[in-house]
C-alpha cells in the first residue's frame, strides 16, 4: 500500500490542485497513512484523471469559425465577397469575408491562426448568425494539458523555450498586402506601419519596396483588394436590362431594410407641409464660401449649410428632434442632433448619419459628409455610419426631382425633402419681374405628437435662414 501511495503522489505532483495533499503527506509517515486518506486521494485522482493522462498537445485541430452577432438585432446577412479560399493561411485580424446586412456592409475578420479548409457559403448566399462561415485548421490548440515530470527539473529553461517558440509578431493588414509581401518575400514585421491602430497599409509596403504608386499598377489586380473594391462615384452608371422571362429575386441588403422601415412608417399618420424658398442670396453666398473651402481642400455643397440650418431650427423646436417609445406613451427628446441624409449608392438608398451637428461648423460637416459619400460609393458604410439618426433630410433635387413627399423613418417624428433649385421669374418688392433661385421643400411630421403650427413655424425659420444667410451666421 505504501508503494501504491508513492506512485500516486508522483503523478499528483504534476497537478497544482494536489498541493493540499502534499502538505498532509509530508506531515505524516506513510505507515500512519490511514484508509480515509487513501480513499480521498483515490477519489480525487479519478475525478481529475484526464488532467494527467494526456501529456502532449493536440495539433492540427479544425474549428468552425461561426458568424458572431454583429449587433442591431441582425440575424442574417448576405455574403458579398470572400477574401480567402480553401488552402489559404490566415492569421488573427485577417479579413475573411464581407457580408451585407439589411443595415450596412461588415467585414468579418479571423480570430484564429491556421489554414482555411472549407467555405460554407457561395457569394450572394444568406448566412445566419451563429452558423459556421469557414473551417480553419489551427496551427496549435494551445499548451499541454499536463507538464511531464522531466520538465519540472528546470522549469525556468522550459518556460523561456516555450515562450520563444510560441511568440509571434502580429501584423495588422489586409490579405492583399500579405499576398504582395509573399510575392516579394518581405517580412511584414520589418515594414513600418502608418495606418490607424498600427495597420500596415499598401502604401507602406510599396514604400518599403521602393515602388511608386504609379508603378504599383503593374501588380496584378488580383494582388490588391483595394484596387478590386475601389469604385469611383462617377463610374457608377445605370445599365438597361431586358427581361425576357419572369424571374424571382430575393429581397436582401438595403432593399430588405427599406421594406422593414417603410412597413413601420405606414403606421405613422403623416402631416405634410410644402413651401418654396427664394435662395438667391444663398446661392451667391455658397459660391463665395465654395472658393474658400477649395483652398482648404474641402468640397462644399449646399447640404452642409442646410444641415446646419436644420440643426439651428431643431434647437428652437426640439419636439421635431424627438421620438416615441415602443408603447407610444412617452416622448423622448434627443439632446444630440444626429441628422441623416439620404444617398443613392450602387447598393441602393442609404441614409448615413452625421452625429452631433449642433457642435460642428459647416466646414466640419462638409468634411464628414464627403467622407461618408466616398464610403457609400464604395459600399463601405458601417453600422455606426447608418444608425443613431434623430432627424432626416432627403435631397431628391440632386437627382433631378422638384417635389417629393418624404416618409418618416420610425421612431423619428419628422423628415424633410429638398427639390432642385430652379431659376424662375418672380416679382420683386417694386413689382418688377426678376430672376430668382427657387428651392421647393417638403416637411413631413408625425401628427400624433406634432401639429401643423409647429412644423410651419419650423419651416418659416429655415426659410428665413436660407433666404437671408447672414441671419444664419448670427445664430451659429
Amino acid at each position: 500500500m505504501a508503494f501504491a501511495t508513492r506512485k500516486w503522489l508522483v503523478n499528483l505532483r504534476n497537478l497544482n490542485k494536489y498541493n493540499k495533499f502534499f502538505s498532509v503527506a509530508k506531515s505524516r509517515s506513510f505507515s500512519s497513512w490511514n484508509y480515509t486518506g487513501e480513499k480521498n486521494i483515490i477519489k480525487e485522482e479519478r475525478r481529475l484523471k484526464f488532467k494527467w493522462i494526456h501529456t502532449t498537445s493536440v495539433v492540427n485541430k479544425t474549428v468552425a469559425f461561426k458568424l458572431s452577432d454583429i449587433g442591431e438585432g441582425i440575424r442574417e446577412v448576405v455574403l458579398k465577397e470572400w477574401f480567402v479560399k480553401v488552402g489559404d493561411k490566415v492569421q488573427q485580424f485577417d479579413n475573411i469575408c464581407e457580408v451585407q446586412s439589411d443595415k450596412a456592409a461588415v467585414t468579418i475578420t479571423s480570430r484564429y491562426d491556421g489554414i482555411v479548409t472549407k467555405l460554407y457559403h457561395e457569394v450572394d448566399q444568406t448566412a445566419l448568425v451563429g452558423q459556421p462561415l469557414v473551417d480553419i485548421e489551427l496551427e496549435s490548440s494551445g499548451e499541454e494539458d499536463a507538464t511531464p515530470e522531466s520538465n519540472l527539473a528546470n522549469p525556468a529553461i522550459n518556460t523561456k523555450t516555450e515562450h520563444k517558440n510560441t511568440q509571434k509578431v502580429k501584423v495588422l493588414t489586409t490579405p492583399a498586402v500579405r499576398r504582395i509581401a509573399a510575392q516579394f518575400k518581405v517580412d511584414l514585421s520589418t515594414v513600418t506601419a502608418t495606418g490607424r491602430n498600427g495597420r500596415l497599409l499598401k502604401e507602406d509596403l510599396l514604400s518599403h519596396l521602393n515602388i511608386s504608386a504609379d508603378k504599383s499598377n503593374d501588380i496584378p489586380k488580383s494582388e490588391s483588394s483595394e484596387q478590386a473594391t475601389s469604385i469611383p462615384a462617377a463610374g457608377v452608371k445605370a445599365t438597361a436590362e431586358i427581361v425576357l422571362e419572369d424571374k424571382i429575386v430575393p429581397i436582401t441588403g438595403f432593399t430588405k431594410a427599406m421594406v422593414k422601415s417603410m412597413t413601420e412608417s405606414l403606421k405613422i399618420p403623416h402631416l405634410l407641409l410644402s413651401d418654396e424658398y427664394d435662395v438667391t442670396k444663398l446661392v451667391e453666398a455658397r459660391q463665395s464660401l465654395k472658393e474658400v473651402a477649395q483652398k482648404r481642400n474641402v468640397k462644399l455643397s449646399y447640404m452642409p449649410i442646410v444641415l446646419k440650418g436644420v440643426s439651428l431650427g431643431l434647437s428652437r423646436y426640439p419636439i421635431l428632434n424627438s421620438s416615441l417609445d415602443s408603447t407610444c406613451e412617452n416622448l423622448i427628446y434627443k439632446a444630440s442632433h444626429n441628422i441623416g441624409f439620404a444617398m443613392d449608392t450602387p447598393n441602393g438608398l442609404v441614409v448615413p448619419v452625421i452625429k452631433n451637428v449642433q457642435n460642428k461648423s459647416i466646414l466640419e460637416i462638409a468634411v464628414e459628409m464627403n467622407l461618408l459619400q466616398e464610403k457609400g460609393s464604395k459600399g463601405q458604410l458601417g453600422l455606426n455610419d447608418l444608425t443613431g439618426g434623430t432627424f432626416t433630410i432627403s435631397n431628391i433635387g440632386a437627382i433631378g426631382g422638384t417635389y417629393a413627399k418624404p416618409i418618416i423613418f420610425s421612431p423619428q417624428v419628422s423628415i424633410g425633402a429638398l427639390g432642385k433649385i430652379q431659376v424662375l421669374p418672380r416679382f420683386d418688392s417694386e413689382g418688377n419681374i426678376t430672376k430668382a433661385h427657387i428651392l421647393s421643400v417638403s416637411w413631413s411630421a408625425d401628427h400624433r405628437v406634432i401639429d401643423g403650427a409647429t412644423i410651419a413655424k419650423f419651416s418659416n425659420q429655415l426659410k428665413e435662414y436660407f433666404e437671408e444667410p447672414y441671419k444664419l451666421l448670427l445664430d451659429l
